[in-house]
């Protein structure tokens, strides 16, 4: 069964019990004040119609003594009692107290008439009989307080063992309530339990399982077989762990074979030349066009050997833009001996960015593929520039030429890190390894812009992030 139908059974079963009990509760309830309401309603009309025949004979006692007092007062609360009298009638009663009731009515349309005939005997100015229906509708107005009195005395009495009734129903269904109640909490408690066992239990071995994929134990064994949608999602975890096992045991390979290639790269490239042989023949020369009185040789020597013993430095190893600058002029000064007026280096940095570091070898490569791709066959006017700016806590190097430019396809092959995306020679280190090393170096990928037009030159745009050299 899935976790969906156990759910969609055990919640609501809870629910239609929960509501069962309210409904058997309110009926209850209902029923009780039904009962109440009409009882009280009937002895509420009985002790106002009392209370109203009172009014009216006060009213008429005053209207004798003074007959030119208003009225209205006096035919208002006759209309008052002749409505509740009506009201008494339609309300009716048990057939025990009938009889009494119909007496009740009686003697109140009795006083009304009594009440009448002294206010007209009161208006032909004869006070003596205007006085005798007056003591007449005082005596009547007595037998109303005690026919009231025996009404609420015989409602009273024939409820008395209807309530005593609904009292012993509404005392059942109250335990029966509480039964409905203590049953549909234990029903909670059992479903509690129960999803706890089949749900919270295997979701918390699942996440077990999850934290020890994270800290990279790939062997978890064998589960438990289920037929849910949980049995589902451990199949899937542990296809996973045993895929990741595959994926993680085949990158090792991959990478050490990487490591392998790496060091016979390295070590084939240190082997095609003895450092310490070339940078001594290279200071012999130097003294010797020195003795010769040759200055402009001897600093071309000298600004070569610079150029070579920084070439073949680890290029792991980070440096400074200030290292970078001095090994791109130094490399400048060999290219404007030899090309003289058809070549102009320029250069513009702010002093605050000297400090920053970044891989070796990094601007100078992309400085001779500008010279070699874009500028060498130029006959004059040749402009290479180098400009440095820190904008933001960040810092952009923008080197340019005014060369030849690039097609689009070999722009986005090297952007593309392609191999083979760049002809030509140079120190071996060309922009796709530059824009790897930075790479690696920071952390980041989208660090290298670069824009070309056939014909109007390129430029090579560097974005180096504040704060993340060598992490």
């Amino acid at each position: 069964m899935t976790i969906r139908a156990k759910l969609l059974i055990g919640i609501p079963l809870l629910v239609v019990l929960a509501n069962t009990i309210a409904f058997f509760v309110f009926q209850s309830g209902k029923v009780v004040q039904r009962s109440y309401d009409e009882m009280l309603g009937r002895i509420l009309l009985i002790e106002q119609s009392t209370e109203w025949a009172d009014t009216n004979l006060k009213l008429l006692y005053a209207f004798l003594l003074d007959p030119r007092i208003d009225q209205a007062e006096m035919k208002s609360a006759g209309g008052q009692l002749e409505r509740l009298s009506g009201e008494i009638k339609q309300e009716g009663g048990q057939t025990d107290v009938s009889f009494t009731m119909e007496d009740y009515i009686s003697m109140t349309a009795s006083f009304l008439e009594q009440k009448q005939a002294a206010i007209q005997a009161s208006a032909s100015e004869d006070p003596q009989i205007a006085f005798e229906h007056y003591v007449e509708a005082e005596k009547i107005v007595g037998y109303i307080r005690e026919e009231g009195q025996q009404l609420v005395d015989a409602e009273l009495a024939f409820y008395r063992p209807i309530i005593q009734n609904i009292r012993e129903e509404n005392d059942r269904m109250n335990r029966l309530g509480a039964a409905l109640f203590g049953m549909n909490a234990l029903m909670g408690v059992l479903l509690a339990v129960w999803a706890s066992r089949s749900i919270t239990g295997p979701v918390g071995r699942l996440v077990g399982l999850a934290k020890r994929i994270a800290t990279g134990n790939l062997d978890i064994g064998p589960q438990p077989s289920r037929d849910d949608e949980l049995g589902i999602l451990s199949n899937a975890i542990q296809q996973m762990s045993a895929d990741l096992s595959v994926l993680i045991e085949r990158d090792k390979k991959s990478l050490e074979m990487q490591r392998l290639v790496k060091e016979l790269e390295l070590q084939a490239l240190q082997s095609q030349i003895n450092p310490h042989f070339l940078f001594n023949t290279l200071n012999v020369l130097s003294r010797l066009a020195l003795l010769e009185g040759a200055d402009r040789t001897s600093d071309l020597i000298v600004s070569m050997s610079n150029l070579l013993r920084y070439s073949l430095q680890k290029l792991d190893k980070p440096v400074t833009l200030q290292d970078e600058i001095a090994h791109i002029q130094e490399y400048a000064a060999i290219q404007q001996a030899r090309f003289r007026e058809r070549i102009r280096f320029e250069m513009d940095f702010d002093p605050s960015v000297l400090q920053e570091e970044i891989p070796a070898l990094t601007l100078q490569p992309i400085v001779e593929n500008a010279f070699l791709h874009g500028v060498a066959n130029m006959e004059s006017g040749a402009v290479i520039s180098l400009v440095l700016r820190r904008t933001g806590g960040e810092v952009w190097i923008e080197i340019s030429d005014n060369g030849v430019g690039m097609p689009e396809e070999t722009l986005q092959s090297i952007l593309r890190l392609e191999a083979g995306a760049e002809s030509g020679k140079s120190t071996g280190l060309g922009t796709r390894n530059v824009l790897k090393r930075l790479q690696l170096f920071f952390g980041e990928e989208d660090l290298v812009r670069i824009h070309s037009r056939l014909g109007q030159g390129t430029t090579i745009t560097i974005r180096i992030p504040a704060g993340k050299g060598g992490e």
